[in-house]
């Protein structure tokens, strides 16, 4: 039977059957390079331990019901994933609640999925427990504890796949945009996206190597945390070594520790990580280590910046690192995760585009400067990375008021269609119509008129290649024309080096650009720096900047991927919230 049309839990059932003592999870949190203790599992224990707790989840809940999963990152969470999954349960995978605070968000995920089992770890019991509470006038749920579920190797377990070919989970949006809505996730959709992606980042193998080695930090509440790391390994059979977002926040160099001491390694992260990695992670960091063998670092999340890609290319070359393992890629949550990386090159491939140009909605590349000049190439233009030619899946580019696909270098949203996308939003008939199935009207030969998922991001298809503007709720409407939030924001962290929002402000008579900007300790005087930043976004955007705001590190609210909240700024300006480093004194 194809791995598209077997269940997450019959393909773990498989790894069991045929790879049964082999690695299948070890999780190392604080235990980088030889310090601390690694915790492993077979996919037998594995397997076993999935059975064990779906035996006790079928005591508490019926066919359907959904099952949360408040758990610290760790074993016990992917445990309780499959567990869920095996008991023909519905999975939402939840960040544990934050200690000694209301956590909103897990309490209004909580009132939107109304689960009836809670699934958490003896350790974080205590804080699980606040949010027992009936939602939707259903029962109060039960907390199930993971770590301490008998899975005694001497009794038999009831080894039968509950799971349906409906829905398997409900991935929640991190909420950058609007309130988080459950993206409802199906076997199909995992089993599809993880083949057709590990086919595209590993175009030069005809399968994928054995000893390839799954290696995040990546949070299992979010999609590609929860792709890469939990379901990736059981839908290809690889290993994964896995540790917690906190151990990388704390020291990014553990991330290329274990990219250096595992084999054949597939990683991936947002931009900002890359970005933390090539700055925090020393020479004596990385002794006696080799970055050679590492296959592929998909970057996504959010959009990739070539600075970026650089920095980190060049910080990592003298250990063996090859560029072209750094592969940038397009996706969301509500296409299950993958949609489209270009193939792999020496170095990763950017077009130059005029700025004027683009806030008409024409994407004109512009020849880069000749060798030798000193011609000023970001002037007036800005550099974006390909995403390559779309192959993965139909994508379209679209004008989002009349439905109509435009043509070559003209932007608008980005389509998509293919078995990754997403079965719809959580008992949102409305928003799940607007979004999924959406029609283009007087479609090109060879297109379909729908259905159409809808992203939400804004795009261009240029000479074949797709480019990623940004999202359509953050276009920047300054005296009439558009801009693109991370096009100024990455002019100003050029410059300043710390996170950047830039936010459209209304007054009584127009749209005005204000910057907020997170200023590390030691920057340069707050006048000079504004005066730095005014100027080089009027030279490169030709905008005049209405108010720089520089804060604290930290200060900038982000989701739980790491990228900025706009609208929350927004929000936060205009109400005078933030702590304003340039006004104090």
């Amino acid at each position: 039977m194809p791995t598209t049309d077997m269940t997450l839990p019959a393909l773990l059932s498989l790894r069991a059957t045929t790879q049964g003592d082999v690695t299948a999870f070890t999780f190392v949190d604080g235990a980088v390079l030889g310090t601390g203790h690694p915790e492993s599992l077979t996919w037998n224990q594995l397997h076993r331990r999935v059975l064990a707790l779906a035996e006790e989840l079928r005591r508490t809940a019926a066919p359907g019901d959904r099952v949360a999963i408040l758990a610290p990152q760790g074993l016990d969470y992917v445990v309780a994933f499959y567990g869920a999954l095996q008991a023909g349960l519905i999975a939402v995978p939840l960040s544990v609640p934050m200690f000694g605070v209301h956590d909103q968000r897990v309490e209004s995920t909580l009132a939107d999925s109304e689960p009836t089992v809670l699934l958490t770890t003896s350790a974080a019991v205590a804080d699980v427990n606040k949010y027992a509470d009936p939602h939707g006038g259903g029962p109060v749920p039960t907390v199930i504890e993971v770590d301490i579920i008998d899975a005694d190797v001497t009794r038999e377990l009831d080894a039968t796949d509950r799971s349906r070919r409906g829905p398997a989970y409900l991935q929640y949006t991190s909420g950058s945009t609007r309130t988080p809505a459950g993206v409802i996730i199906s076997h199909h959709n995992v089993t599809s996206n993880v083949e057709q992606a590990v086919a595209d980042y590993f175009e030069d193998f005809d399968t994928l190597p054995a000893d390839t080695t799954v290696v995040s930090w990546l949070p299992f509440f979010h999609d590609l945390g929860l792709i890469m790391g939990v379901c990736a390994p059981v839908v290809t059979g690889c290993s994964a070594v896995l540790m917690s977002p906190l151990a990388f926040l704390s020291k990014p160099a553990s991330w290329m520790q274990l990219l250096a001491t595992s084999t054949r390694c597939f990683s991936g992260a947002p931009n900002f990580a890359f970005e933390l990695a090539a700055r925090r992670t020393s020479d004596a960091d990385m002794a006696g280590l080799d970055l050679s063998h590492v296959q592929v670092i998909l970057s996504g999340a959010e959009r990739v910046h070539q600075a970026t890609v650089q920095r980190f290319a060049d910080r990592f070359a003298p250990f063996g690192l090859k560029e072209r393992v750094i592969r940038p890629s397009y996706g969301l949550a509500e296409a299950t995760l993958y949609v489209a990386t270009p193939r792999a090159s020496n170095t990763v491939r950017t077009a130059r585009f005029d700025l004027q140009e683009l806030a008409t909605g024409v994407a004109r590349r512009r020849e880069p400067a000749q060798a030798g000049t000193t011609e000023l190439v970001s002037s007036g233009s800005t550099e974006l990375v390909s995403y390559g030619p779309p192959g993965a899946y139909p994508v379209r580019i679209v004008d989002p008021e009349s439905g109509i696909e435009q043509p070559g270098d003209t932007i608008g949203e980005i389509w998509v269609r293919g078995d990754n996308v997403a079965l719809g939003y959580w008992h949102k008939p409305e928003q799940t119509s607007r979004v999924f199935r959406a029609r283009i009207n007087q479609p090109t030969d060879g297109t379909p008129a729908g259905p159409w998922l809808r992203t939400g991001d804004l795009g261009v298809i240029s000479e074949g290649e797709l480019f990623i503007m940004g999202r359509l709720k953050d276009l920047l409407i300054v005296d009439g024309s558009n801009h693109y939030p991370d096009d100024i924001e990455a002019t100003i962290r050029e410059i300043t080096g710390g996170r950047v929002a830039a936010i459209a402000v209304d007054n009584a008579t127009s749209e005005n650009l204000v910057a907020i900007v997170e200023v590390k300790p030691g920057a340069a005087e707050p006048a000079s720096m504004k005066r730095e930043v005014a100027t080089a976004v009027w030279k490169s955007h030709n905008l005049r900047v209405d108010d720089l705001v520089l804060v604290s590190p930290g200060a900038i609210p982000i989701t739980t991927s790491g990228k900025i909240r706009r609208s929350s700024c927004a929000q936060l300006y205009r109400e005078g919230e933030f702590e304003r480093l340039d006004l104090a004194g």
